[in-house]
């Protein structure tokens, strides 16, 4: 029993040294074919400089510049409304009127008044006027003569007073006609016909102005620091592209005259704000935007092509080589593109080469063969022919 157990270890032993054995000559015959194998050809470019306008996009929603609330100021049962909702109105068109024949009633009143006490006053100046040529001649007493003046002046306070209440009934009549504050597009009604409103009955309707419109966005606080490096300056007019839903571009360009004095802790963001012209009243309030801001002033920052930017889970990356020309896959951080390049805000600088063709063989650490964009041509031009064959 001992001695078939025995065997049987020998056996496995056995098959595990010839196993190792041969996983050992595969690896040396691996590592032979590797250094045989000649070191591909790659393309290189050195990293420059480029003056170029960034720009940066954010979200961005569309806000009416003024947003009323259409109030009754005055008292009493809402008799005609002269719109449908969702209209555009101008600013002063008439809305609603609210039933008037109290305050006509109040006005008429308070007319008459000053009628009568404008045809007191007059008499009194007559008055006055016979009196102070009786008193110099000492026809009538310096004492009656004081009264009529003192009736005078109570007559004209009195009417000073009355124009000031005709005014005010005037001011209430003229209430009865509710009007547009604004140019804009109107709401829903809030209060229908027949119904009793007050100033404490809240919006009637609600206006929203359509042109000039506000966009408004927030921009990542380090952008916002490159803006304002780039710039010289933290709020300058610059100008903004406006992406509409389904990435149609807006086809009037705006101007970002506004920003926010603080960071928004909790987003690490600065609340900009754009103005544009809506003429056509294609941006309605509400609505979500692509903004893309650009700076005023060209800065000079280093490129890379797209095409040698390449990306993983970790990030983008690129083959930059050492002073040895040896490979190595260096991580970068890219800003927005410009033509055919991609703007590096870190990992690279002027300088740097960079693998822009062939570096699908490229092993990190191992020789590549730099070559010619000529020479590269030709090796593709033959690659292709090979894969025809």
């Amino acid at each position: 029993m001992k001695k078939n157990i025995i065997i049987f270890l020998s056996v496995i032993i056995a098959a595990i040294l010839i196993r190792y054995g041969f996983s050992l000559v595969g690896s040396i015959m691996q590592g032979k074919a590797m250094k045989n194998k000649p070191a591909p050809s790659v393309s290189v470019q050195e990293i420059e400089n480029q003056k170029v306008i960034r720009n940066f996009e954010a979200p961005g929603r569309v806000v009416s510049k003024y947003r009323v609330d259409v109030m009754a100021r005055i008292a009493g049962y809402l008799q005609e409304s002269y719109f449908k909702e969702g209209d555009f109105v101008k600013k002063g068109q008439v809305l609603f009127r609210i039933e008037p024949t109290e305050y006509a009633n109040a006005s008429a009143t308070a007319g008459a008044n000053v009628k009568n006490i404008s045809a007191q006053l007059d008499y009194a100046e007559k008055q006055l006027a016979r009196a102070s040529e009786l008193v110099k001649k000492d026809y009538i007493a310096k004492a009656q003569y004081d009264q009529m003046l003192s009736n005078r002046d109570a007559l004209r306070a009195q009417l000073a007073s009355a124009k000031a209440q005709y005014n005010d009934a005037n001011r209430n009549l003229g209430y009865t006609n509710v009007k547009a504050p604004v140019d804009g597009k109107v709401g829903i009604i809030n209060v229908t016909v027949g119904n009793y409103v007050s100033p404490s009955s809240g919006a009637l309707t609600t206006i929203n102005s359509t042109n000039p419109i506000y966009i408004t966005f927030p921009l990542d606080s380090s952008d916002f620091q490159s803006l304002a490096s780039s710039d010289g300056g933290a709020n300058k007019n610059r100008r903004v592209e406006l992406l509409l839903t389904g990435g149609t571009k807006y086809k009037i360009d705006g101007v970002q005259d506004f920003q926010d004095n603080k960071v928004d802790v909790s987003t690490g963001t600065v609340t900009m704000r754009a103005t544009f012209d809506n003429p056509n009243n294609e941006l309605i309030h509400g609505e979500f935007v692509t903004v893309k801001l650009y700076a005023n002033k060209p800065v000079d920052v280093p490129v890379a092509p797209v095409t040698a930017v390449m990306e993983n889970q970790a990030g983008k990356y690129v083959y930059k080589l050492d002073e040895n020309d040896i490979p190595q896959l260096v991580y970068v951080k890219t800003g927005e593109q410009n033509g055919q390049n991609w703007i590096i805000t870190e990992g690279l600088q002027k300088g740097d080469r960079i693998i822009t063709e062939g570096f699908q063989k490229v092993i990190p650490g191992k020789p590549v063969k730099i070559v010619s964009d000529e020479e590269m041509k030709k090796i593709k031009t033959e690659q292709v022919t090979e894969t025809k064959k």
